[in-house]
Order: C-alpha cells, then sequence, then structure tokens
C-alpha cells in the first residue's frame, strides 16, 4: 500500500515539476499557430496582388493545378503557415523534454517535420520550375524545326520534362529519406516508359507524315514500340526482385517471336504494294 501512495506521490510530483514547461509548450504552440496564420494570410495576398498566378494559371502544370481545385496563392500561404507551425512544434517540443523511449520518438518526430515540408516543396516548386523550362525550351527550339515537324520539338520538349520530373522526384525522396533500391528502379521504369510512349508517338506520326504508305501498319508498329518499351520499363521496375529479370528475358523472347511471326504477312503485302507502285 505505501508503495502505490509513494508512486503516486512521484507521479503527481512530476506533474507539478513538468507543469511550466507544458504551459511554455501550450504557448509556444498557440502563438506560432496565430503567427503562421496572419503570415501564411499576408503571403497569401502579397502573391495575388503581385499577379504570380495569373501567370502560373496559364502553364500546364497551373492548369492542372486549377483542375484539382489547387489555389497557387492559397499553397504559398498554407505552405508558409505549416513552416511556422513545424518551427513552434520543433520548440516546444525540445522545452517539453519528455524522458524515456517516448520523448526519443517526439523529438524524431518533430526533426522529421522540416523534412517532410522541404520534399513536399520540392515535388510542388521543382514541378512549376520544370514545366516552365521545359516550355521555354521547348519554344526556343521549334524554330529549328520545318512548321510540318513541330512535332518533334514538342517530342523533345516533353522528353525533357519526363527526365526533369524523373530528377524532381528523386531529389524530393532523398530528402525525404525515402529512396533506396527500391525506389530508384520503380522512377527508371518510369521514365523508360513514358518516354518509350513519348518516343513512339513522335516518331510514328512524323514517319507517316513523310510516308503516308506506312499508315497500314502504323497501328502494328505502335503496338509493338509500347510493347517493348513497357516490357523493358517493367524489368526495370522489378529489378531488384530476384528470378524477375530471368522472367522478363523470357517474357521479351516470346514476344520477339510472336511479333516477328506476325510482322511476316505485313511484310509481304507492304512490299508487294510497293513493287506495284514503283512498277
Amino acid at each position: 500500500m505505501v508503495d502505490i501512495v509513494e508512486v503516486f506521490v512521484n507521479m503527481f510530483q512530476n506533474i507539478i515539476y513538468a507543469l511550466p514547461a507544458i504551459v511554455a509548450a501550450i504557448i509556444i504552440l498557440v502563438i506560432g499557430y496565430l503567427i503562421g496564420s496572419v503570415v501564411g494570410k499576408t503571403v497569401n495576398k502579397l502573391v495575388e496582388r503581385l499577379g504570380m498566378e495569373k501567370a502560373f494559371d496559364q502553364s500546364m502544370v497551373g492548369k492542372t493545378f486549377r483542375a484539382s481545385g489547387l489555389d497557387l496563392s492559397d499553397l504559398i500561404g498554407g505552405v508558409v503557415k505549416a513552416f511556422i507551425i513545424i518551427l513552434s512544434v520543433i520548440l516546444a517540443v525540445e522545452v517539453l523534454q519528455i524522458p524515456g523511449v517516448f520523448g526519443e520518438y517526439m523529438t524524431v518526430i518533430a526533426n522529421y517535420l522540416p523534412r517532410l515540408l522541404a520534399g513536399i516543396l520540392i515535388i510542388i516548386f521543382g514541378t512549376v520550375l520544370v514545366d516552365f523550362l521545359a516550355s521555354f525550351i521547348g519554344r526556343t527550339i521549334k524554330p529549328l524545326f520545318p512548321e510540318d515537324k513541330t512535332e518533334i520539338a514538342d517530342m523533345l520538349r516533353n522528353l525533357l520534362f519526363i527526365g526533369l520530373i524523373a530528377f524532381i522526384l528523386l531529389l524530393a525522396l532523398e530528402t525525404l529519406l525515402l529512396a533506396g533500391d527500391t525506389v530508384y528502379p520503380l522512377i527508371l521504369g518510369f521514365v523508360i516508359i513514358a518516354v518509350g510512349i513519348s518516343l513512339t508517338d513522335g516518331l510514328v506520326k512524323s514517319i507517316l507524315d513523310d510516308h503516308a504508305e506506312f499508315k497500314p501498319v502504323a497501328g502494328y508498329a505502335k503496338f509493338v514500340l509500347y510493347s517493348i518499351f513497357l516490357i523493358i520499363g517493367a524489368g526495370a521496375i522489378f529489378a531488384t526482385f530476384p528470378g524477375v529479370t530471368t522472367i522478363v528475358a523470357n517474357v521479351s523472347w516470346a514476344f520477339a517471336i510472336a511479333f516477328a511471326i506476325m510482322l511476316l504477312p505485313i511484310a509481304y503485302s507492304l512490299a508487294k504494294r510497293m513493287s506495284k507502285e514503283s512498277a
């Protein structure tokens, strides 16, 4: 009975000793929230007055943001507010000085919050910067191509956009401490598939513009190229899993044999038609 009383007395004393720190932490959180709200609203209005939002809405990423219901000024204001609140949370956790394992976990979580915010910012603003850069380079190189070959400039712009987006994702994941042997192949596979689709569409369209006689086999060519890039991309994504590389290689051989068999009658009919036209 005496031991139980001592436990409660010690717990009560610890609460009393920690009460000033708890009150200080609550005050810090409240002040941080109020300051974050005021500064966030101020930044929101400032972005609207500077006209940045109108220019952003004209970009591809801006249209995507609008379609999903996001507003640039609200987003920037919210990020500023979140940053100030995160700083107040970190300061509050330091003031509390919670002992034991729970305190260590709280400190780790509080220290990770800036990384979380930084990773989100890299993805959001990195995507905006990538869109601007890719569009600028696309407009710059477009005059270098004939008017009937503008799709090549668009294809190059899309390839640049895909590559830069992959870089932004890797940078964000490294900031979030989430990059690793599983993430890198996943992004590589995504890039391979996306680049393959973009290259296929651009090249097939460019060829058909100059050689209309290939139109009957255009669908087949797209199907073959799509399948090749999908197989390569899937192989890259699952490369870290044991045995997957062998499976992908066997599937690739099966596809190659099937495509070759399917190609024989098409090649024969196309060659026959070309010989008649040349005659």
